[in-house]
């Protein structure tokens, strides 16, 4: 069987390895000029084994209060784009207690099964990713806050994770780099088993493994639309003319899977969400955290990388054509600074943004389309580090007729009424 995947992020570059392991032949095409370029180039590298989507119960009193904030932790530019309204209509639904713990628990049954795969694949071929696996801090600034904190410590342990609720002077114990602005927060739940990595390190790593295995890869090449003949997937069209023949395609492409499945009459419930995330390096810096550290209320990801300390986080809705803010930037940048005040070199700052694909209800669309041979691994939001390789099985056990390692019917597509209809 031969396959054609767009997009070589992590969640493509995963895809492509799981395919060729299993037996297929794999072509990946890529518009940039090599692995991890876009949305996997500097995300906040945190593995979550209990990951929770951006749709929860106390969004839409927030984005209330957000409006006009241009440092807002979720910013939503208005705009006359019909797909951003039917959007944002499916997100606003799922920001019930029930639509959340459904989406919560399908998240997390994957985000397990990623993250082992993802730790049994850098061990077996020695992916130096710059892991850290000292736990995770999620801070919480009010003390009704850490009801929710409860909560996640609850889910956490039915599936076998130990978290430690810590009060403020225990939270400083853990981290002594929290002691300037301790005062400023309630308490904060630790998790020992989380960890964080630099998931364009292991992206490259991994494709250059799967190279050597067998999968082709075709860079600086754009895919103009996937070739229908026969009323099924036949391949691709390449900018320039060319016809790349394969017997199935999958589209990894992230937000821009959107224009090519468009082309083959689908419409994904998939809107482009913008990240920011800002490096410093720590220049043996002794004011820098040991561990990853998650601000709950500003919504934004703290870990290290070797001597290199990062921020991200935020989510900025504008539609594919927007141009980073500097403003959101800077603001990211300040955040850090005042966490860790000695936390590195910030004048040497490398600043970022990206698109991720997010879909309404936080979960990736992973499997088959109503178009026969096109396939889906796309839509992970801003989990697609976490979720790339637990993804790439199962999309890999849906195209061989295998047993799936996780129920697919919470990532189908089909899960979204009319998703075919344009």
């Amino acid at each position: 069987m031969r396959i054609v995947v767009i997009g070589a992020g992590v969640v493509g570059v995963t895809a492509a390895w799981a395919l060729r392991a299993a037996g297929a032949e794999v072509v990946v095409v890529e518009a940039r000029e090599g692995p991890g370029l876009e949305t996997s180039f500097a995300n906040a590298g945190h593995l979550s084994r209990a990951a929770g989507p951006w749709a929860a119960p106390d969004v839409p009193g927030k984005l209330l209060r957000w409006i006009g904030r241009e440092d807002a932790p979720l910013l939503l530019r208005p705009r006359w784009d019909p797909a951003l309204w039917r959007w944002g209509l499916r997100f606003l639904a799922n920001c019930t207690a029930t639509a959340y713990e459904e989406n919560a628990r399908a998240l997390g049954t994957l985000a397990r099964l990623s993250v082992a795969e993802t730790v049994r694949l850098r061990e077996e071929f020695a992916i130096a990713d710059e892991a850290n696996r000292e736990g995770v801090l999620t801070l919480y600034r009010k003390a009704g806050d850490l009801a929710r904190a409860e909560t996640m410590q609850a889910r956490l342990a039915r599936y076998g994770f130990a978290a430690e609720l810590l009060d403020r002077p225990a939270m400083v114990e853990r981290e002594p780099a929290l002691a300037s602005v301790a005062e400023r927060y309630a308490g904060a739940l630790f998790a020992g088993d989380s960890e964080t990595a630099d998931c364009r390190a292991f992206t490259v790593a991994l494709a250059a493994e799967a190279e050597r295995q067998g999968v082709s890869f075709r860079y600086r090449t754009r895919v103009a639309a996937v070739a229908i003949g026969g009323g099924r997937a036949r391949g691709v069209e390449l900018d320039g003319g060319e016809h790349l023949a394969a017997d199935a395609v999958v589209l990894a492409a992230g937000p821009w899977s959107v224009h090519l499945a468009a082309r083959t009459g689908l419409r994904l419930p998939i809107y482009p969400g913008r990240g920011y995330s800002v490096t410093v390096p720590i220049s043996d810096r002794n004011g820098s955290p040991r561990h990853a550290v998650i601000d709950d209320d500003a919504k934004v990801y703290i870990a290290r990388f070797g001597q290199r300390l990062r921020i991200a986080g935020t989510l900025e809705v504008a539609g594919f054509d927007a141009s980073p803010s500097p403003a959101r930037a800077a603001a990211l940048l300040d955040r850090l600074r005042w966490l860790f005040p000695e936390g590195g070199e910030y004048a040497q700052a490398e600043h970022w943004s990206g698109l991720r694909p997010m879909t309404p209800d936080g979960r990736p669309l992973i499997g088959h389309t109503p178009v026969p041979g096109l396939w889906l691994d796309t839509g992970h939001g801003p989990l697609g580090w976490t979720l790339a390789c637990g993804s790439a099985r199962l999309l890999a056990s849906l195209m061989g007729g295998s047993s799936p390692p996780v129920d697919p019917a919470p990532f189908a597509l089909s899960r979204f009424r009319r998703a075919a209809a344009l």
